[in-house]
């Protein structure tokens, strides 16, 4: 792994990003931080500006603020992405004063329940925030990441129209294999999400998910249920190659967060992922499963490098999970890296 201290390309990578704002096109979230992150973690620091050259010429500027933000009102500008600029100075402020886990051990709770908000690209943009300054150290440009991450989830925070109480003994593959569909899947996501309350059979499947009270049992089924997502790509991507992306790497965003979080934040951090996977499944997952390609013959490097040169960002921070699944595989199982070669053959660069 390269390291992005010793360079500064993600450093200036992310400098370059926060003059734009979270989304573009009306709705559609810049996944360039992620991206970019995804890259220089990999080895592939050389290619970060030439890849944000081209990308970044589809991003709009950072909206103008409209109010400030303050500890006795912030409740009332949750969910408001008009106010995504006052929420990211507002974070900004607190991470100035205090330490970055303290901060973020603050709003995870309180932001947690809105993980379906924007199809939860703001968790998983926070995840690899956190990666970062877990693995890299801090400075002004990550800490300045973490405030847009999180100012981004609040500004889009959004519940599920259903209460899920995992409770049961079923393992996150077993849960996932389970799930049904929603009746109507060519949708966008608010339409899929309002499916679920009706969806016969959803909820049970749900509910059946064992949530141990251990806290390292926690995080092995948090790394089962990433797996279990990732692996279903393979076979399911098809349905919405885009879309079905989330339900893996939102998840492994949860995964990356934990070790920067208090262990009595875990079982609920854990239930919460699950929620968000089994509702982007139940809408964007095909009803019959395909083969994916032949993973056997590649390492995770070069898997890695197509995906860089594939360019799309969804390709490249699903290969990037991929990567973490394999790597956590003690039996050299490839099929991950399949996964993320399905996500390569299915993915239109030109669709991102």
């Amino acid at each position: 792994m390269e390291t992005t201290r010793g360079n500064g390309t993600l450093d200036e990578a992310l400098e370059r990003l926060h003059a734009s704002g979270p989304e573009f096109n009306g709705y559609l979230s810049n996944h360039g931080p992620m991206a970019v992150e995804a890259m220089a973690r990999h080895g592939r620091s050389a290619a970060v500006h030439r890849w944000l050259d081209a990308y970044e010429t589809k991003l709009d500027e950072v909206p103008g603020p409209r109010a400030r933000i303050t500890d006795a009102d912030w409740r009332e500008a949750l969910g408001d992405i008009g106010r995504v600029a006052d929420w990211s100075a507002y974070i900004g402020e607190q991470l100035a004063e205090r330490p970055w886990r303290e901060v973020l051990a603050e709003w995870w709770p309180r932001l947690l329940p809105g993980i379906a908000g924007a199809a939860t690209h703001p968790v998983i943009r926070v995840g690899h925030a956190v990666r970062t300054l877990l693995t890299e150290g801090e400075d002004a440009p990550r800490r300045a990441e973490l405030a847009h991450a999180i100012g981004y989830w609040a500004a889009r925070h959004l519940t599920l129209p259903v209460a899920v109480r995992p409770s049961g003994g079923a393992s996150p593959a077993a849960a996932l294999a389970a799930l049904p569909r929603v009746a109507d899947q060519q949708v966008g996501v608010l339409a899929g999400y309002a499916q679920l309350p009706a969806t016969s059979g959803w909820l049970p499947a749900v509910d059946s998910l064992r949530v141990p009270e251990d806290p390292e049992a926690v995080r092995e089924q948090l790394t089962a249920l990433v797996r279990a997502a990732t692996l279903n790509y393979a076979g399911y991507g098809h349905g919405d190659e885009i879309m079905l992306v989330h339900s893996a790497t939102a998840p492994n965003a949860v995964l990356r967060t934990l070790p920067a979080l208090p262990e009595e934040l875990w079982g609920a951090s854990l239930a919460t992922a699950w929620a968000a996977t089994a509702a982007v499944t139940a809408i964007y997952a095909a009803d019959t499963p395909r083969p994916a390609p032949d993973a056997s013959s590649l390492t995770p490097e070069e898997v890695f490098e197509r995906a860089v040169a594939h360019g799309d960002e969804h390709v490249i921070k699903f290969a990037d999970t991929a990567l973490d699944v394999a790597a956590a595989s003690e039996d050299g199982d490839t099929r991950a890296l399949s996964a993320a070669l399905n996500a390569i053959h299915l993915i239109d660069p030109e669709d991102g």
